[in-house]
């Protein structure tokens, strides 16, 4: 047999030829295109990425701080007893209340909440007056009592301050504090919401059909203090009484990126909560049942006045149904009787509403026997039976 030829051809050096300089370039410029979108893309989504997470914990901080807030205010004025108010000062930054918060009596049901640990000084009202954050002004100048003892309700407060720690000027911080203790830091990075105050009011008033509405409070009314020592007396009336109405917190807050505290950067997200005090805006319906009862008595002594003339100073304490009881006292009525001479008309009346009074009565003469009788009137009108004071001889 004849052997087969193999008559495959060897491939040439021309047929093995690669790519040209042009192509690879035109490949590695399609490449760089190819990655260079890929590149954006992935810019892209990582921005908005981390400008939803910014802005999502942003708003997690203010809904921290706003839900804080309106956690507490809602207590404002729970189980606080006659005579004391439940809101102590309104700011545009401060909001101070009281409530019976906390309680540390296991068995107690009146309390919002019950903590058995709780210091003693954190679930009654301070007896020592407290200096109100932000505020040259301090609470209370009077001791509240429940039957001789010190009142369940204690004195909370809410004070927006400016953070000292970063490069911003509008950076604040949200304090809370209980009876003038050492504040807790709520929240931090929190701004104003343009040029609203974080507190604005409304208060609850009445028309002419005796339908209740809201209304708000004019920023030239803040801020207001309750300067009456005892909430709902005689003496808490007209302007003293304003924040008394108060029904409702509007709460106008800001946030920006924790990450960019110095950067002055825009806020991330805003909010704005109105709150509801349930437990305020109203108050305390005397009862006006019985005679008052007095239960304290008047006492008398000589005072020499700087130009030299006689006079003499009166002193009594709040009656016993001012101070507790069916709590219905409105003023006090005096009577003056000089050397024996039968009691006449009253000649003073003083309006309720303090722990303790006093009065300078300078129509008097050397040699007088002069005595005074007193008497606490409630809102029926009735007096209570005269209590008479000592005959004291001026010199």
């Amino acid at each position: 047999m004849t052997p087969r030829t193999n008559t495959t051809r060897p491939p040439s050096h021309e047929d093995r030829r690669g790519m040209t300089l042009i192509e690879l370039l035109i490949v590695v410029i399609v490449f760089g295109v190819v990655v260079s979108g890929a590149l954006a893309f992935m810019a892209t989504q990582n921005s908005a990425f981390t400008d939803g997470s910014n802005r999502l914990g942003a708003l997690r901080n203010l809904r921290y701080a706003v839900g804080t807030l309106e956690t507490d205010l809602t207590t404002a004025g729970t189980n606080v007893p006659q005579g004391q108010p439940p809101v102590v000062y309104a700011g545009d930054d401060v909001f101070a209340f009281t409530a019976d918060y906390t309680s540390n009596v296991r068995t107690d049901v009146s309390a919002v909440y019950v903590d058995p640990s709780a210091p003693d000084g954190m679930v009654a009202a301070p007896r020592a007056a407290v200096t109100i954050p932000n505020a040259s002004w301090s609470w209370p100048d009077t001791v509240y009592e429940v039957g001789g003892i010190n009142s369940p309700a204690e004195l909370i407060v809410f004070w927006f301050e400016l953070d000292p720690t970063t490069d911003r000027s509008d950076d604040y911080r949200l304090y809370r504090s209980v009876n003038g203790s050492t504040p807790d830091l709520v929240a931090r990075s929190l701004l104003k919401d343009e040029n609203k105050p974080f507190f604005q009011y409304n208060r609850k008033t009445f028309d002419n059909t005796g339908a209740s509405f809201l209304t708000p409070i004019p920023d030239s009314l803040i801020p207001l203090k309750h300067e009456v020592k005892i909430h709902s007396s005689a003496a808490d009336t007209g302007r003293f009484a304003v924040i008394d109405s108060i029904k409702t917190v509007r709460i106008n807050v800001a946030s920006y990126n924790l990450r960019e505290a110095d950067t002055g950067g825009a806020p991330e997200a805003t909010l704005n909560r109105l709150v509801d005090l349930p437990n305020t805006g109203f108050g305390v319906l005397l009862t006006c049942g019985d005679e008052p009862i007095l239960g304290v008595g008047i006492t008398t002594t000589f005072e020499l006045q700087p130009d030299g003339e006689p006079a003499l100073r009166l002193n009594w304490n709040a009656a016993t149904d001012e101070a507790s009881g069916e709590g219905d006292v409105i003023r006090y009525v005096i009577w003056k009787r000089v050397n024996g001479a039968a009691w006449a008309d009253p000649f003073l009346s003083i309006p309720a509403g303090e722990s303790a009074y006093t009065f300078l009565d300078t129509a008097v003469e050397s040699g007088d026997q002069v005595q005074y009788g007193l008497a606490a009137q409630d809102c029926t009108p009735s007096l209570s039976p005269r209590s008479a004071g000592a005959t004291v001889v001026v010199p």
